[in-house]
């Protein structure tokens, strides 16, 4: 069993963090919300400190959940970002204007924690009291608020952010119940789960009506509200717009990397930041995500991000364990659609 399908020994939740000046432009395509590769940086970034703190937890996966959002753009016809004027350069002359989107936001990471090499330690971590696996708890927030998230900076914890180290059940019975418990705790707030089968399927409806349609078009065409007129028996004209009904709402992601180089041996490439590590070429990968209500996930993996690497393909991925169900049942209605706007800029 691989790390991307079975049951968490743990999770690490810290609730309610409250994020200021987040990096809002994803992609050159997309803003909004930062990407996902921001969140499993700071997983990988957290996993070295808490090495060196010498606290017995690995994360593996991350879910993320936002409860609120505030981007920092002046409204009007056309949105423009609010930039800060930086200092004059060192020759009196004025310093140019770089465009930097900022957000604010109000979210929850869950982490999918293991024990790595000090798994019995980490076993028994879980099996202590509560009192001591929330002294940790409290170890990891205050740790995690002296990094950087997605580029911003973390405030201090409110009343709510109370941060929790679980042992996650070993039956599917356990399991459903403590879920319960947590997806009302992160309400309100919405999920954000990978949608690729979305993308397929609006593929294959293009090429029914355009054969020489590309993955670019449907990913494009689902970016935005498509309305088309259409007139009824009576010779009246309705526009509708085409997005899938029931479908909630549906955003375009970055979702990883793909070579566009071969991989260099450490050093070879001038001018890299690490002479040791391997390098290589990448350019965007791009995707369909959802944002869900935490009640209409189904089981904890719906929640989880992890990184999938196909070095071979040339292939550096956002995983997602979300599997919508036949009858769509789960899906966000289009009624219940949060206050994000779609984040593409096309």
């Amino acid at each position: 069993m691989t790390t991307a399908t079975r049951d968490p020994q743990g999770l690490l939740i810290l609730p309610y963090l409250r994020i200021q000046n987040a990096n809002a432009i994803s992609s050159p395509m997309t803003h909004g919300f930062p990407s996902l590769t921001a969140f499993l940086g700071l997983m990988w970034a957290l996993d070295r400190k808490l090495a060196a703190a010498g606290i017995p937890l690995v994360p593996e996966k991350i879910g993320v959940i936002c409860h609120g959002y505030e981007e920092q753009v002046n409204d009007g016809y056309v949105r423009t970002f609010r930039l800060t004027r930086n200092p004059v350069d060192k020759d009196g002359s004025t310093a140019a204007i770089v465009e930097e989107g900022r957000i604010h936001l109000d979210i929850t990471l869950v982490f999918q924690v293991d024990g790595g090499d000090a798994a019995s330690e980490n076993h028994l971590l879980f099996q202590e009291s509560d009192e001591r696996r929330r002294e940790v708890a409290w170890q990891v927030r205050d740790i995690v608020g002296s990094m950087r998230v997605a580029g911003g900076t973390v405030l201090p914890p409110g009343k709510r952010a109370q941060p929790q180290i679980l042992a996650w059940p070993d039956t599917p019975e356990e399991q459903a119940k403590e879920f319960r418990k947590l997806r009302r705790r992160w309400l309100p707030g919405f999920a954000l789960v990978s949608r690729d089968d979305l993308l397929q399927r609006h593929w294959q409806t293009l090429r029914e009506r355009e054969p020489a349609s590309t993955v670019l078009d449907a990913w494009l065409d689902l970016s935005r509200f498509n309305y088309r007129s259409e007139r009824d028996e009576q010779g009246k004209v309705e526009w509708k717009h085409d997005r899938p009904a029931g479908g909630g709402w549906i955003v375009p992601i970055p979702a990883g990397y793909a070579a566009l180089s071969p991989l260099y041996e450490g050093g070879k490439v001038a001018n890299a930041r690490d002479g040791k590590t391997p390098f290589r070429f990448v350019e965007g990968v791009y995707s369909i995500g959802q944002w869900i209500s935490p009640h209409r996930l189904r089981q904890v993996q719906d929640l989880f991000w992890w990184p999938d690497y196909q070095p071979d393909a040339g292939l550096y991925r956002c995983r997602n364990g979300y599997t919508p169900s036949e009858t769509n049942e789960d899906d966000v209605p289009a009624s219940s659609m949060p206050p994000f706007e779609n984040t593409s800029s096309i």
